[in-house]
């Protein structure tokens, strides 16, 4: 989804906008990409860690035990010498966004979620032959081209 160090950029502008924790980081880039995109606890989390040791953000006072990060003024300076890179990457968040509302209507969501377990139930049964592959093939082709000549 982004370039390198571009979701350290995200996340940076994010708490930029108001002090944020990781799960809030994760669901707010999930909401710019229209549900398109999250990224996963396993990078948010650590480049969480790497803005507080560049020192381009703190942790602030918060009620629970999720740390919450705030801007620093070197954070501030490091967001404003990478403007352009910083639009680029919420621009490709709002771009995502608009995609994913022309095509993510929720009865396509559930047809592909039920063509999805269908796929995964017949052609994990034993004894599934290359005729049952090549023919589980040729319909998944056919619904294509129909669905092009919408």
């Amino acid at each position: 989804m982004f370039e390198s160090g571009e979701l350290r950029l995200v996340l940076l502008k994010l708490i930029e906008e108001q002090p944020r924790h990781g799960y809030d980081l994760i669901r707010e880039i999930e909401n710019r990409s229209g549900g398109a995109y999250a990224p996963s606890p396993g990078v948010v989390y650590p480049t969480m860690t790497l803005l507080l040791d560049m020192g381009l953000a703190e942790e602030e006072t918060s009620e629970g035990p999720r740390k919450l990060l705030a801007i620093t003024d070197a954070g501030r300076a490091h967001l404003a010498e990478r403007a352009g890179e910083v639009e680029t990457a919420m621009a490709r968040l709002s771009a995502l966004a608009k995609v994913s509302e022309r095509t993510d209507a929720a009865p396509v969501r559930r047809a592909m979620q039920n063509l999805k377990a269908a796929l995964q139930d017949r052609l994990s049964a034993d004894g599934v032959t290359r005729d049952v592959q090549l023919e589980v093939a040729r319909i998944i082709d056919e619904a294509a081209s129909r669905i092009e000549r919408l």
